[in-house]
């Protein structure tokens, strides 16, 4: 994921970071990633016994087949996928010296919820499979009478196998990985340490969601940001001031290189400093200059918004904030004083042209669900 990506902004509507954990789950987690998830389990075969039922091993029975297609059909609102796992069986009956050969479809029933854990990961959790969960129906025509007593507790085995054998698939490595999903590790485009884990601290969606901004909106993206700022061009003027107006000023001069630091808040924020140097002449019979440095102080919030977007917000600029402290070139304009009467004047209009520089929110906006259609669950 690339740190910062644009779009259109216009007036968003502020969500919070629980909201925001919730609904990025709800948009990554997809019936395609969960089919992915299990995807691995499809053509696996398995092998039942053999195993003998009945009093003194009377009957014996074995199994084999093989696992289809998983069935994803997810239920709202919390993030939770009912799956339903197929397995056809072909069955042979021992007894007494007769075989039978019987077809089943077994059917395992799963529930797959995606949860967040620490620090920054979706697990998709699946409770072990119970013999409860595996349903068994024999497809045979008639059978004799005698056959009848050897098909309830070769049922019961089978579906107490068969949920042996998928808990087994699904602990395996390989597919623990498909089920883990390190956000922080896919954003920064490196192998997450955590796909290999069996025990997990789970976490509210309030906390994923304050977690994901911490990572994402870092002091060093969000400088990356704010640094293109460096070097835009302040011109002001030509103002009219002093006695009678016959005073001319003008200003140019550009946004330095802006000082970023971190905020203790609830929310992820910064203290930002936009450093401006500025030339200023005022022309009373003859050109007197001055260099101002003004110290414009904001503050950038991290703030969710509606549908599924990251917004580094900017506090309203107030001009009380602002400092300005200038020194004049040459002895004449030292004491000319000339500055002193303009200096609220220069402000304002400092402030004025900040203003607009960060009007423009796209700049400072990023579209989190587009990323996340976007993104490869590669780790």
């Amino acid at each position: 994921m690339q740190p910062i990506e644009t779009m259109p902004s216009l007036d968003p509507r502020w969500i919070d970071y629980a909201e925001f954990g919730e609904r990025f789950v709800a948009q990554a987690v997809t019936r395609e990633r969960i089919a992915a998830a299990v995807a691995g389990m499809a053509g696996r075969g398995v092998s039942i016994g053999p195993y003998s039922l009945g009093p003194a091993g009377l009957a014996g029975f074995v199994a084999e087949g093989k696992v289809g297609e998983p069935v994803v059909l997810r239920q709202d609102p919390h993030v939770v996928f009912e799956v339903t796992v197929p397995l056809s069986l072909s069955v042979k009956v021992l007894l007494g010296g007769k075989k039978l050969r019987l077809s089943a479809v077994v059917d395992v029933d799963m529930t797959l919820h995606a949860r967040t854990a620490d620090p920054v990961l979706i697990v998709i959790d699946i409770p072990p499979v119970t013999t409860r969960d595996v349903s068994f129906v024999l497809r045979a025509q008639a059978i004799e009478s005698s056959w009848e007593w050897v098909l309830g507790p070769l049922a019961g085995m089978v579906q107490n196998e068969v949920a042996k054998r998928v808990n087994t698939i699904l602990g395996e490595p390989q597919a623990r990985r498909g089920r883990v999903f390190d956000v922080a590790a896919i954003i920064d485009g490196t192998r997450s340490p955590h796909r290999d884990r069996t025990v997990f601290d789970w976490i509210d969606y309030g906390e994923f969601g304050h977690r994901f901004f911490e990572h994402i909106v870092t002091r060093n993206r969000v400088h990356e940001v704010v640094r293109r700022m460096a070097g835009r061009p302040i011109e002001v003027g030509p103002l009219r001031t002093g006695p009678g107006r016959k005073a001319t000023v003008h200003v140019r001069g550009s946004i330095l290189e802006p000082e970023l630091t971190d905020r203790t808040a609830e929310l992820v924020s910064f203290d930002l400093l936009l450093p401006v140097g500025l030339d200023i002449t005022v022309d009373v019979l003859k050109s007197n200059r001055y260099r101002a440095d003004v110290r414009i102080p904001l503050v950038l919030t991290a703030r969710a918004a509606d549908p599924l977007s990251v917004v580094i917000d900017v506090d309203p600029l107030d001009v009380a904030d602002i400092e300005l402290d200038y020194r004049a070139e040459g002895r004449r304009a030292a004491t000319l004083g000339a500055l002193a009467g303009i200096k609220k004047q220069v402000v304002a209009q400092v402030a004025s042209v900040v203003r607009k520089e960060l009007a423009d929110a796209s700049g400072r906006t990023i579209d989190v669900a587009a990323r996340i259609g976007g993104t490869a669950t590669r780790q």
